[in-house]
Order: structure tokens, then C-alpha cells, then sequence
């Protein structure tokens, strides 16, 4: 995990726009979704009731955070967007992606649906559109990692009514765990 900090730490440093994060942080994830082996029991454990979002590393000038989701069966985000980049890579488990436009009128039309699979990589930014709902796609406890370009747990995102198109500002925050050390 050190390489990865390091790598987003060099590309944050070299003040890399959206396009080149979206470009490198990619690559430089691949090699950490093999296997869980490296995270501590504590960011992949499910919550019955509800998704978990462990914050696994935040830089400490909040240019990139780097998250595990944790899924349950039947687990699914509310309709979100992330004002900032992100890459999100498959881990374990099946993670679908419902992608939405909002139109003038506040109105929600699908985009597209992605289905990401064990080493499987999907970029977004808010240039592309990056409102979208998220759910575990499989029957089992699902768990992929998220890089965002800022500390998305501590950052003003929006939640979008489906019916009414109604947005309201959030902040999600992380769910309680040690955040883990990384030498």
C-alpha cells in the first residue's frame, strides 16, 4: 500500500488535472486487487444493515483519499454524486453502477449500467457525469477500493431524489474502524 500512497502523493504533487489521474491511478491500483490479504479484518467487514466506507489513507492536504467499500447482499448507495475524479477497483464480489444525467428540470435519466468484476477498473469525474447509485451485484460480501481526488468522506457531495429530483448536500463520513498504518 505504501507504493500506491507514494504514487498518488508524486501525481498530487505534480498538480496532475482529473485527465491524468484518471490516466495513472488505474495502473497503479491494478496490483492491489489480487487478493484482500492486505487489508486488516477491520476495513473489509460487512455491516448487516448497510454498506461500510473504511477510510484505508487520506493525504494530509485532502487531494486523494483511498477507501474500501464494503458490501452486504442486497446493500445499495443512495442516488450520489462525488464533485472530484475517482477510481474505483473491483476486489471481491460483483459492484454494479447505475449511471444518471440530471437535466434542467432536475429530472434523473439512466446512462449506462457497469458491472465491475474482480480486477476489474472504472474511472469517473465530474466532467463525464459522476451521479450515480451503486449496489453489490452478487450474493455475497463484496469489497472494491475507491481513490477519490479530495477526502470524499469529509467533502459536501449531493444525494438526488429519483421521484421529485430534489437534491440535498451530504457528507458521508467513514465508518468506524482503525484507520490502518502503512510501512
Amino acid at each position: 500500500m505504501k507504493a500506491l500512497i507514494q504514487r498518488l502523493t508524486d501525481l498530487a504533487d505534480q498538480n496532475a488535472p482529473a485527465a491524468a489521474m484518471l490516466r495513472e491511478v488505474p495502473t497503479a491500483l491494478m496490483p492491489w486487487l489480487k487478493d484482500a490479504a492486505w487489508l486488516p479484518p477491520a476495513v473489509i467487514a460487512p455491516h448487516p444493515e448497510h454498506y461500510q466506507q473504511y477510510l484505508l489513507y487520506a493525504d494530509p492536504k485532502a487531494r486523494f483519499s483511498v477507501v474500501s467499500f464494503v458490501w452486504g447482499p442486497g446493500q445499495q448507495t443512495p442516488i450520489h454524486d462525488h464533485c472530484t475524479w475517482g477510481v474505483v477497483g473491483q476486489l471481491h464480489g460483483i459492484e454494479v453502477s447505475t449511471n444518471y444525467a440530471r437535466a434542467a428540470d432536475g429530472s434523473l435519466t439512466v446512462t449506462g449500467v457497469h458491472t465491475l468484476r474482480p480486477g476489474e477498473v472504472i474511472g469517473f469525474s465530474p466532467e463525464q457525469g459522476d451521479i450515480h447509485q451503486v449496489r453489490n451485484g452478487s450474493e455475497t460480501v463484496s469489497i472494491s477500493i475507491h481513490i477519490y481526488g479530495s477526502d470524499i468522506g469529509r467533502a459536501a457531495r449531493h444525494k438526488y431524489d429519483p421521484v421529485t429530483g430534489a437534491v440535498e448536500t451530504f457528507i458521508s463520513g467513514y465508518s468506524p474502524a482503525p484507520i490502518p498504518t502503512w510501512s
